[in-house]
């Protein structure tokens, strides 16, 4: 791009998505170490950083994947969005728990991936649903028995799923080999069940009829639940005995004025044998002056669990505490709600002795992290619940990681290492800054996406100047007018706020869906609508009315039209990703079940459309003869020679089929080629103009975020990565060119280290030479923009990898962005959602008065 070439900008700020608050985070528990042998030593092994589940008031759940690389201990992008479980529409998320799906063949020192875990939600009705985390739907779902689901908790051992419920029972359900079944019901109580958790496991006892060495090392490496506890809305808390199910003690809690107590979370403390309890009272009133709004109290208390007597309360909180997290070494709580303070406690020394008296729990800090209400808690590593004897030993000079996360949509990560820890140098692994502990450290916003795993809601239709934005089950469309022309004073300035005259409001729709929306697309000469659910995917002729309002129709047959194409068993048409070509002739369709890719022949305007072909190479687990796809591929990989033959025949893929999602599709400009990417890594290339399997990347070792080809040089194709590195593809060539090694592997620290991943990559169309343009969020939530010049066919010159990056610029006066890319040629649309928008939306944060405070 030339000095001084000036753009057309459309900031837009006008559509408004919301995103969805955030009800529930979850981490994966770690493998039992066994009983009869020395528990493994966690600070000898490599620091790993484990899947975060995100749960929404929407009813979907993010999983999201650390994008550092192994062995590295900081990541300044932290976790990003890799799919998004949707949920029905409508439902929520309230509930989250993992579960280790056959315990026994996870080693100890190993953290448990997608594939080894099992998740589940809970919704405040009383099904109790597992999803399938590959193929991104509900596995199965089984009845509480007992009413709403009001808390949920898996045992350390991951074999019993405890629920609390609505009728006041505690209902055990058996893991045991992935299987999802009733096993107990406890005595009921006359309130409802709020919260859960469970008492350290004891080893399971050997059978005294043999000897040590006829004793099998199955029935001897075991854990045996004995206790767990239970938080009521009747101002107590219940030790129960998981063998009878009965209960061992009750703990009453504070009434005041006859208000009940609520307890909504509880946490166990194998490590120093004692019981943490979060006490929340509702509401109070203050009777001397009734002009005060009502005031909300909240303690932590700390109980004994062997007497079952309270040792210590903190009224820390102004307002009902809802969650709380501990440490992973058992000495530091972590609590929050709606007064958005979220407190440390932490179990210290308070005199010389070494006896148990000498040391107490004490406040030791308070931060407000968050705008609104906080909703969950969790921490990374986790806590397990073990006996003293096992107690699991973590790295000490790398800082664990909290994760929050409420009403504000946003969830925020913090370093908390411990105010008491004795070692010189702690390990950030979110790069914030040089301070690590939990007082003093920095934390840090994840974005939030406007759309299911991690893809845009929002489109453009380049040739009709029409913006198209999904919401949970339904859609906006807005046309943009044309700027005006401007005088040479003008021109000097590059951007501009679209003013009111700069847009309207042409379509807005509610669609009858059963689940929320998984993906949209709009073609590029605003003809063609397609959306779809999990289940079905719906097409829409678009058409203008004289007034400039767009009417849809929908082709009512299309999802017949697909089944024709899919096993005869397939009960869904769905699409998890949608792309029309740039001349809206064909359109694309990635598959939400079973991972098809389906290329569709829209026709002319009276006829139907038609499926030229189905492609399966993402099904299949390699389609390279002896594994040249290789998960971890160094950078500077290339292929020797073409990836196959190009023929698409189904005898050379002998692998078995594999559960994936193929989240990314692109086609070239000029419309002969397509690029697929899944869940795998794994990224496959197709001519369109043959109809036929072209070649498959190495893959690497995360999913691209985006891919895209260069509009000026069709062959070359962009794939951008969560941890902001990029890779290019010759896909004529079927080889990364030498040209671009350089550029990969020398981009800007300054944009590798950005707190925020890659959106998108786009490009301008009027550019003679091509220019990449990757678009990401700075730590503030803010846009860059990188540009980078290659000049010729033959690649790049030296310069363009120079020391000073003088070809690179960072913008970062713009707001939170939900999307970027070109209406036309040197005409850039951005679109804003500024997080005081969206916040203005909520109800009112609490706010507490102070007296006499200026």
């Amino acid at each position: 791009m030339s000095e001084g070439t000036t753009l057309a900008l459309h900031r837009c700020r006008f559509v408004d998505f919301n995103p969805s608050p955030i009800t529930a985070l979850a981490f994966p528990p770690l493998p039992l170490p066994s009983p009869n042998k020395k528990p493994t030593s966690f600070g000898k092994q490599p620091l790993r950083f484990g899947t975060l589940a995100v749960g929404h008031a929407n009813g979907n759940i993010d999983l999201c994947e650390w994008t550092g690389a192994e062995g590295d201990l900081q990541s300044s992008q932290a976790w990003a969005i890799r799919t998004t479980l949707v949920g029905p529409y409508p439902s929520k998320v309230d509930s989250l728990a993992f579960a280790i799906r056959y315990p026994d063949d996870v080693p100890t020192e190993n953290v448990p991936s997608c594939s080894d875990l099992r998740l589940f939600s809970s919704g405040g009705g009383s099904e109790l649903l597992e999803w399938d985390m590959n193929r991104g739907c509900v596995r199965r779902t089984i009845s509480s028995q007992g009413g709403s689901i009001w808390s949920m908790s898996v045992n350390p051992a991951s074999t019993l799923l405890a629920l609390g419920c609505e009728d006041g029972t505690v209902r055990l359900l058996s893991l045991a080999n992935d299987t999802l079944t009733h096993h107990r019901r406890f005595d009921r109580v006359k309130c409802r069940v709020l919260s859960i958790a469970w008492g350290p496991p004891t080893p399971r006892a050997s059978s005294s009829s043999k000897t040590a060495d006829e004793s099998s090392d199955d029935e001897d490496d075991g854990w045996t639940d004995t206790w767990l506890v239970t938080g009521g809305s009747d101002s107590s808390l219940r030790k129960w005995d998981v063998g009878s199910g009965r209960p061992l003690d009750r703990m009453g809690t504070d009434k005041i004025r006859g208000e009940r107590t609520l307890v909504w979370s509880v946490g166990v403390l194998g490590s120093v044998c004692s019981l943490s309890c979060l006490v929340c009272v509702e509401e109070l009133f203050l009777e001397m002056v009734q002009s005060y709004p009502a005031i909300r109290l909240a303690w932590s208390k700390f109980w004994d669990s062997r007497t079952c007597t309270q040792l210590q309360s903190f009224q820390a909180h102004g307002a009902d505490v809802l969650c709380l997290t501990v440490d992973p070494t058992g000495t530091a709580v972590y609590t929050s709600g709606v007064d958005q303070k979220i407190t440390q406690f932490c179990f210290v020394k308070t005199s010389g002795g070494d006896k148990s008296s000498a040391r107490r729990w004490i406040q030791t800090s308070s931060r407000r992290m968050h705008s609104h209400d906080v909703r969950a808690l969790v921490i990374w590593p986790p806590y397990t619940t073990l006996p003293p004897s096992h107690k699991r030993q973590f790295p000490m000079d790398i800082a664990p990681i909290l994760a929050s996360g409420g009403l504000d949509m946003s969830v925020v990560v913090t370093p908390a290492a411990l105010p008491t820890s004795t070692v010189v140098k702690i390990v950030n692994p979110i790069s914030t800054s040089t301070h690590s502990t939990f007082e003093d450290s920095y934390h840090r916003r994840l974005a939030y996406s406007s759309g299911p795993s991690s893809s845009s809601a929002i489109h453009v239709a380049r040739e009709a100047r029409l913006l198209c934005c999904a919401r949970d089950a339904g859609l906006g469309i807005w046309r943009i007018n044309k700027k005006p022309a401007r005088t040479a004073d003008e021109e000097a300035t590059t951007e501009g706020d679209i003013d009111a005259a700069g847009w309207e409001k042409v379509l807005d729709m509610e669609l009858n869906v059963h689940t929320n929306l998984l993906a949209t697309a709009i073609s590029s000469n605003g003809r063609w609508l397609v959306l779809s659910d999990l289940y079905e995917s719906k097409l829409f002729s678009l058409s203008s009315s004289p007034d400039g309002v767009i009417k849809p129709k929908r082709i009512r047959d299309f999802s017949a039209i697909l089944q024709a194409h899919l096993p005869p068993k397939s009960t869904s048409t769905g699409g998890l990703a949608f792309h029309f070509t740039p001349d809206s002739s064909k359109l694309v369709i990635s598959t939400a079940v079973g991972s098809y890719i389906l290329v569709v022949d829209l026709g002319a305007e009276d006829e139907k459309p038609r499926v030229l072909r189905r492609f399966d190479h993402h099904r299949h687990g390699s389609s390279i003869p002896g594994d040249r796809v290789v998960k971890g591929r160094p950078a500077d990989a290339e292929i020797d020679g073409p990836a196959n033959d190009g023929e698409d025949s189904d005898n050379e893929i002998s692998s078995a089929p594999i559960s994936t999602s193929i989240l990314r599709l692109a086609t070239s400009f000029d419309g002969q080629w397509l690029a697929s990417s899944d869940t795998h890594a794994r990224t496959h290339v197709y001519n369109l103009d043959s109809i036929q399997h072209h070649c498959v990347l190495p893959s690497f070792p995360q999913a691209a975020q985006a891919i895209s080809f260069d509009p000026s040089r069709p062959n070359i194709l962009i794939l951008a990565f969560p941890n902001n590195s990029i890779q290019v593809f010759d896909v004529e060539s079927r080889q990364f060119p030498s040209w671009s090694k350089d550029i990969c592997s020398n981009l800007p620290k300054k944009f590798t280290r950005t707190h925020d991943h890659i959106l998108g990559v786009t490009f301008d169309p009027a550019l003679a030479g091509p220019s990449l343009k990757a678009t990401s969020l700075d730590d503030s939530g803010r846009s860059g923009n990188k540009k980078r010049r290659r000049e010729g066919d033959s690649g790049p010159q030296i310069d363009a990898v120079s020391e000073d990056h003088a070809n690179f610029k960072m913008v970062t006066h713009y707001r939170p962005i939900l999307f970027i890319d070109f209406l036309a040629p040197r005409e850039l649309v951005v679109v804003e959602r500024p997080l005081v928008d969206v916040l203005a939306t909520l109800p009112p944060a609490y706010f507490a008065h102070k007296y006499g405070a200026s």
